[in-house]
């Protein structure tokens, strides 16, 4: 199996700029139908009791990448060095805005996910080249692997074009929303359900198209990953649910807590992998690659079936649905 896995190294995905555009309007779009129901008053509230914050950001920043470190040492027969650095890079990545939207069909505390996406933003220009260099240098030790050190090298983040690129598609989607929904809250009654509802087929639509443009590399080896990833991603869920369980949060918090620790910045990770001032394009990163890919559709996948658990498969259309 190992030797199957090392092909992986060689592949290339297909993600054009248009992809990532049309990526990025469509999270938008999500994002605008979340600020619709957000309350300002929910942000005062998290000021005032910030507990759940911290526990989202320890979670996400320091208790996940410990838990995947140990998960592939575990697996060092298993799987190659490249896959191991891919898990460590999507652990060390901030939470992906599709949680935000997530945690709005679960039912769970909008303005805590929308802080946490926030704040773990801001906070990976720091913590995720920081995350990715301990852990995955300390990976590397373990697997022995001399071609694969030149791997783990600093990240080189453009924070100037992060922080753009988090405002156009998180920042202003997020103060139209609670521009319109705080202003004219019976206008927004009216259109917030038809927009959460379009919202989600417009990003499934992206979703799929990208997805066809490299069928024949994920069907090949999705044989290999999706245990793999099924497993991580149960893991990270499982972290921020867990811990909120134990700290006695409000069940809304802990929906939230599993959630952006579940939901990772899969699109991030794939950013930095092929950007060749991080790794240079000589080097067969397909491994880290096709665990990025497939961590960012199956995370949203597991959040939708997730969140249809909680809320018995209205998905926060009824209001019926109950946060506990």
């Amino acid at each position: 199996m190992y030797e199957t896995l090392q092909g992986l190294d060689h592949i290339r995905l297909n993600f054009s700029q248009e992809s990532l555009h049309a990526l990025n309007i469509a999270i938008g779009f999500l994002m605008f139908g979340v600020a619709l129901e957000i309350k300002i008053q929910q942000f005062k509230d998290l000021i005032n009791s910030p507990k759940s914050a911290i526990l989202g950001f320890t979670s996400q920043f320091l208790i996940l990448p410990f838990l995947t470190f140990i998960f592939v040492i575990v697996l060092k027969d298993i799987i190659t060095p490249t896959m191991a650095l891919g898990m460590i890079l999507v652990a060390s990545c901030p939470g992906g805005n599709f949680s935000n939207f997530i945690s709005s069909i679960a039912k769970a505390n909008i303005a805590l996910s929308v802080s946490l996406t926030a704040i773990a933003t801001v906070s990976a220009v720091i913590l995720t080249p920081l995350n990715f260099s301990l852990w995955g240098n300390w990976a590397i030790g373990v697997y022995s692997a001399a071609d694969a050190e030149t791997l783990v090298r600093p990240l080189e983040i453009d924070v100037y074009q992060m922080f753009k690129t988090v405002f156009i598609i998180l920042g202003i989607p997020l103060i139209l929303g609670l521009t319109l929904g705080n202003k004219f809250p019976k206008f927004t009654k009216k259109i917030v359900r038809p927009i959460k509802q379009l919202s989600m087929v417009v990003f499934t639509i992206v979703i799929i198209l990208a997805l066809m443009k490299n069928f024949d590399h994920l069907i090949n080896y999705l044989q290999y990953v999706f245990l793999l990833v099924l497993i991580h991603n149960a893991m990270a869920l499982g972290t921020g649910f867990a811990l909120g369980k134990i700290f006695k949060r409000p069940f809304a918090d802990v929906k939230t807590l599993s959630i952006e620790t579940g939901i990772q910045n899969a699109g991030l990770a794939l950013v930095l992998i092929f950007n060749p001032k991080i790794f240079p394009p000589e080097m067969e990163l397909g491994g880290m690659a096709i665990i990025a890919a497939w961590w960012g559709i199956w995370h949203m996948l597991a959040g939708l079936l997730i969140a249809g658990y909680w809320t018995k498969f209205t998905f926060g259309l009824s209001k019926k649905t109950s946060n506990a």
